[in-house]
């Protein structure tokens, strides 16, 4: 289960900068995965071999400045709520202000552990100026310039030392399910419709997070863990619509799982919240179901499943082989075919290709259609391997790797799900030099 870090603070003290220096750094080496930069607010890094998540907070804020006291507190609880560490980011240039001491005093009462950081030090006199900020009663601060990383390192020794080490969860080999989507889009009547009112449970493992209840279920001949994000105890201070909320729920129930069953209510469309969901299961490599819920409410003519479908693919591109199933979880139609496809896209997911297999078929299709020449240089595949990892990667070795661009990398990749069954499953492909 990852950790996850959320950066608090007033507007415009540079949470935004930190978190693009936090992200980037890695996304720029590790994730080349064109066109998924779409949400912005969360990201992974890893420092010192340890991986978390970081959610900034800022993004969420819009209004005048009397609306941003009332979405602060907010943002605080929240991630009071739900991270495992909290940065609270403030400014040297404006000193403490009064929004910074209301924070702070939320943040006093609080038994994880917070990381004061004095952001835009960039000289002596102002790391001699950071002083003040020990009135916030938060004990030491880190002092940081987000936009040229100084002090970052130091930040975030701190905070991977203090990070909870993840619990080694007890390895059963089911398929863990997290049903995630917008608020009243039908997670819990899908749940419901699932279970039946007689709850078909085997054994309740204790919430692996105290938010996410992780149960056994055994139903039409499968068994499988649900990861429930439905159920989540609604938390009295927090206005549930909140998006930012749903998207912190969605990080741990999407982290936790192997596919994830994402509902949108049919009578909304694809709205930016369910992207956000989407990208994010896609971004952590999980395999990914759509269930279109209260399909029973719309008016329909012989075109309307294929026109929904079609602008979903569009949504979703490049990323489009994903099953989308039509259902009403108040009628319980096609309850049982979501749950089929879920098991088919786990088993998509962790299936390995033999080696010898692999490049009887792709070498021979690469033979037929080789990269194209860049610069009047052939760019030569000789072999190919899928790595040993847990999710679908793959690894092509070529004379000149770089010159491989993400046409042909899609053109590849398009091969693979064509051939090896891949729906619903993010593949990565990197090219190497041999």
């Amino acid at each position: 289960m990852g950790n996850i870090v959320a950066i608090v603070g007033r507007p415009n003290v540079g949470k935004s900068t930190l978190f693009n220096r936090l992200i980037q750094r890695r996304e720029a080496i590790i994730d080349a995965v064109s066109g998924v930069t779409r949400d912005r607010n969360y990201g992974k890094t890893d420092w010192n071999g340890r991986e978390f998540s970081i959610i900034d907070t800022g993004g969420y804020v819009v209004g005048s400045d009397d609306i941003f006291e009332a979405e602060i507190d907010k943002q605080v609880e929240l991630a009071i709520d739900e991270a495992d560490a909290i940065i609270f980011m403030v400014d040297v240039e404006s000193g403490v202000t009064g929004m910074d001491e209301e924070v702070a005093h939320l943040l006093r009462q609080v038994k994880k552990p917070v990381f004061l950081a004095v952001n835009k030090v960039d000289n002596s006199k102002r790391a001699a100026d950071a002083v003040e900020f020990y009135s916030l009663g938060l004990g030491d601060y880190y002092t940081i310039a987000s936009t040229n990383g100084s002090g970052t390192g130091e930040l975030l020794d701190a905070i991977v030392e203090a990070l909870p080490e993840k619990e080694e969860k007890e390895e059963d080999d089911l398929p863990r399910f997290a049903v995630v989507g917008r608020p009243n889009a039908g997670k819990s009547s899908f749940i419901n419709a699932l279970i039946g009112e007689d709850r078909y449970i085997v054994t309740d493992i204790a919430g692996t997070t105290r938010d996410s209840n992780d149960t056994k279920y055994n139903r039409f001949g499968f068994d499988f863990n649900l990861v429930d994000t439905a159920g989540i105890r609604k938390k009295s201070k927090v206005k549930d619509d909140l998006e930012f909320y749903s998207v912190m729920r969605s990080v741990r129930a999407i982290e936790y799982s192997d596919v994830c069953i994402l509902i949108i209510d049919a009578t909304r469309g694809f709205e930016g919240q369910d992207q956000n969901i989407f990208w994010l299961a896609e971004k952590n490599k999980k395999g990914i179901i759509i269930l279109v819920n209260k399909w029973d409410l719309v008016e329909k003519d012989t075109h309307t499943t294929k026109e929904f479908e079609a602008m979903i693919r569009r949504e979703t591109a490049p990323f489009t082989d994903v099953p989308i199933v039509f259902i009403s979880a108040l009628t319980k139609q096609r309850i049982f075919k979501a749950i089929e496809t879920a098991v088919e896209v786990f088993e998509h997911r962790k299936q390995k290709i033999a080696t010898s297999k692999l490049n009887e078929t792709m070498l021979d299709i690469i033979k037929l259609n080789p990269p194209p020449a860049y610069k009047g240089k052939y760019i030569k595949i000789k072999y190919c391997m899928q790595l040993p990892s847990p999710t679908p990667q793959f690894v092509f070795f070529a004379n000149l790797p770089q010159y491989v661009k993400d046409p042909y990398k899609r053109f590849i990749e398009n091969k693979l799900r064509e051939i090896y069954d891949f729906k619903g499953v993010p593949i990565v492909i990197y090219f190497r030099k041999k």
